[in-house]
């Protein structure tokens, strides 16, 4: 290597999931995420709530704090607020956030009360209202340390 060749930069110990059964709405955010936060974080999605607690067990045992997760909330199997739950339980200082195109009032407000929800976003959602929801979230976590 030359002497003034750049140093590899450092692997983000921090990462924020997205949970959707739509490959496309996946892809659509983790492009969002990563033209807004450059490489600051890790971007990692999952079809499925099993495939969401997976990663993050899997994250959980190298050390990366996944800081956000962003969930659908109708999903086949366990749905968005059931899933929320289960993160809240295992994972209480990560912002959660439901994605939804029809949440039921009641799945929101159990999720707010029993899993700490920071906000509900409707599809189609807005790219700059993600953006600023992750980034609030994520300053409120910092000012909590």
């Amino acid at each position: 290597p030359t002497p003034h060749s750049p140093l590899p930069k450092k692997m983000p110990n921090t990462a924020i999931l997205c949970v959707d059964d739509e490959s496309v709405v996946l892809n659509s955010l983790k492009m969002q995420l990563r033209n807004a936060f450059q490489d600051r974080f890790l971007y990692e999605i999952a079809e499925s709530a099993d495939e969401a607690m997976e990663l993050l067990d899997e994250f959980a045992a190298q050390d990366i704090r996944v800081l956000c997760v962003v969930s659908d909330w109708l999903m086949p199997g366990t749905r968005g607020d059931a899933f929320l739950i289960q993160v809240h339980q295992k994972f209480p200082d990560m912002i959660k956030v439901m994605l939804t195109g029809q949440a039921d009032e009641s799945a929101i407000a159990r999720t707010i009360a029993q899993a700490n929800l920071y906000r509900c976003l409707h599809k189609p959602w807005n790219r700059d209202e993600l953006i600023a929801t992750i980034e609030s979230g994520i300053a409120s976590l910092r000012q909590d340390e």
